[in-house]
């Protein structure tokens, strides 16, 4: 049977309304969202620092960077995460099946934070190398302590890596907007995020890399960085891609494919429309048992979107999963 989930931020600042939400709409595959209108400690950067473990961070005019303290955003970054946790344990009490998790990946949070007044963390070989491994030390933390309250759920850690395509591709920006950071070997960046799946293999979870931007590396990142599976956009998959996909599939990795267009909110597709689109995107894979590896998602997330537009949304995913299952014989 194919799958539905969400993939993160949603709108609104009230967690605890927002988390039930997803438990309720999404009973086979919730998962704790983000609410990135809380303020900068709750956006990408700021949540992901506040998870990275013996590292500190300052956000001063607009920008997050490195520092020897912890500034008043980042300890609320970490505040927030564990009244979040708080949350989750309360209402996913005796929750038994399938929870997933998200974190900004290493590289999107190097792309994203200072190292210096002068410098990003991406231009510093030893600062990068210095949060990627704090970051995987907090998220084997972050994961054991949310296994120890929730002993029944199936973990599923989410990595979200919008800026490694542009960072590979030496895309990046240095910080006055002249010039750009140079390309990062993709195996360093396989090497960077093989920490992330080994320390939520370590404790017991699965790990999905999700990236809605074109160019992702899709078979270095399940065979060199260990990844259980990827989530993609499927209006930004090349035609490379879908062998990519033919082949993880067959490997028994899970393909989590975002058929559902976010970037108009007023604009939903409807199921039809929906199934039509991932079955053409199952034709071009054309692998017998992608059932059986296929979630269907959002392309990305749906802060943009208002609080019933989103029920929408995983409503109309669950029935396009429904119906493309009796489509592929699932």
């Amino acid at each position: 049977m194919i799958g539905h989930t969400g993939l993160g931020s949603l709108p609104g600042t009230d967690f605890g309304q927002a988390l039930r939400m997803t438990f309720e709409a999404l009973e086979e595959f919730p998962y704790q969202p983000e609410l990135p209108a809380r303020g900068p400690w709750a956006g990408m950067i700021g949540r992901g620092l506040g998870i990275v473990s013996g590292l500190n961070a300052q956000y001063e005019a607009g920008q997050w960077r490195l520092s020897p303290t912890a500034g008043i955003d980042l300890r609320r970054a970490r505040t927030t995460l564990r009244d979040d946790l708080d949350q989750l344990e309360e209402v996913a009490e005796g929750y038994q099946g399938s929870c997933k998790t998200q974190v900004t990946g290493a590289w999107t949070l190097a792309a994203g934070t200072m190292a210096a007044h002068t410098i990003r963390v991406l231009a510093d070989p030893g600062a990068r190398r210095d949060l990627a491994q704090a970051l995987a030390a907090g998220v084997r933390e972050s994961l054991a302590e949310t296994k120890r309250r929730l002993p029944g759920a199936e973990l599923v850690l989410q990595i979200d890596e919008p800026s490694l395509p542009a960072v590979l591709a030496g895309a990046i920006a240095t910080p006055g907007g002249f010039f750009r950071h140079r390309a990062i070997d993709l195996p360093e960046a396989c090497e960077g995020l093989a920490l992330l799946a080994e320390a939520a293999h370590a404790e017991g979870a699965s790990a999905v890399i999700h990236c809605c931007a074109p160019g992702l590396p899709i078979t270095e990142l399940t065979s060199s960085a260990g990844f259980d599976g990827v989530s993609v956009d499927l209006d930004q998959l090349r035609p490379d891609d879908y062998q990519a996909l033919a082949q993880l599939v067959e490997e028994g990795k899970q393909l989590w494919l975002g058929c559902l267009p976010t970037s108009d909110p007023s604009a939903i597709p409807s199921v039809d429309q929906l199934r039509q689109r991932v079955l053409g995107a199952a034709e071009r894979i054309a692998v017998n048992t992608l059932a059986d590896h296929l979630t269907l998602t959002p392309a990305c997330g749906l802060a943009g979107f208002a609080a019933p537009a989103v029920k929408e949304v995983f409503s109309r995913l669950r029935r396009t999963a429904g119906q493309v299952s009796a489509e592929l014989g699932a």
